[in-house]
């Protein structure tokens, strides 16, 4: 395959994949559940947060968290009292780490709110941002154990999780797949979340040599990402993605 028979083959399936069907069967579906952005950008911050292991795994335990939040996650939030037991777990992400997700949560909508947590610089890199809002999160008082639910950048961890919520929350919604809710940061910064999907398909493929999937590999891959669709990167997630889990290239 030639450089520009792969590009054109990525750009076909990244449209093939960014459909409304996709959204069934995928966690992206548990914040679809909601209307008001607040609603929205705190379950979907939870399911992104819990979203490893299988779909189906991840999307019932999703569905767990709104049985837990009802109507309004927001009004939950804002109103939930610290000394509360949640019965609640995912894998090693358990009720305590919810209940400090939750207190944190209330700490950042009182000052500015989740998405100014994001904060940084037009010359900063999606890096900085996933940064401040870990260290935003972490003000609150938590058990040592709740660190590793907040993946940092800066000691070289892909973000998985946080990229994907960021693609969830800046993207576009023009094929109502994503959000597009919030505007203080540009899809053109956004990473493509690297997991085993995109890291093996994308190896494959000839685009990413580095075997580990770290912040370097998130990088390289953007880079790669940036030069296809300068203006919307992330959308190639779609293809890679797409490619590995539901067609097993």
């Amino acid at each position: 395959m030639t450089p520009y028979e792969l590009n054109e083959f990525l750009l076909l399936k990244a449209e093939q994949f960014e459909s409304l069907s996709f959204i069934a069967d995928d966690p992206i579906s548990i914040p679809h559940q909601f209307k008001r952005k607040e609603d929205i950008e705190i379950i979907g911050l939870l399911v992104a947060t819990i979203a490893w292991g299988n779909r189906k795994s991840i999307i019932k335990s999703g569905n767990q968290l709104v049985t837990i939040f009802g109507e309004s996650p927001y009004d939950y939030v804002m109103n939930f009292e610290a000394h509360r037991t949640l019965k609640f777990v995912h894998r090693t992400f358990s009720g305590a780490d919810l209940g400090f997700f939750i207190q944190a949560l209330r700490r950042i909508y009182e000052a500015d709110g989740l998405e100014a947590s994001f904060k940084k610089t037009a010359s900063e890199g999606i890096d900085v941002a996933i940064s401040n809002f870990r260290e935003a999160m972490l003000k609150t008082p938590h058990q040592a154990r709740s660190t590793k639910h907040l993946s940092n950048p800066m000691i070289n961890s892909a973000c998985k999780r946080l990229n994907m919520y960021l693609r969830w929350m800046v993207r576009s919604n023009a094929k109502g797949v994503d959000f597009g809710i919030w505007n203080t940061l540009s899809p053109k910064d956004l990473h493509i979340p690297l997991d085993v999907h995109t890291g093996n398909i994308a190896r494959k493929l000839g685009i990413l040599e580095r075997t580990q999937n770290d912040w370097k590999s998130s990088q390289l891959l953007y880079e790669f990402a940036k030069e296809l669709i300068p203006e919307d990167p992330s959308k190639l997630d779609f293809a890679l993605f797409g490619l590995g889990a539901i067609e097993g290239f």
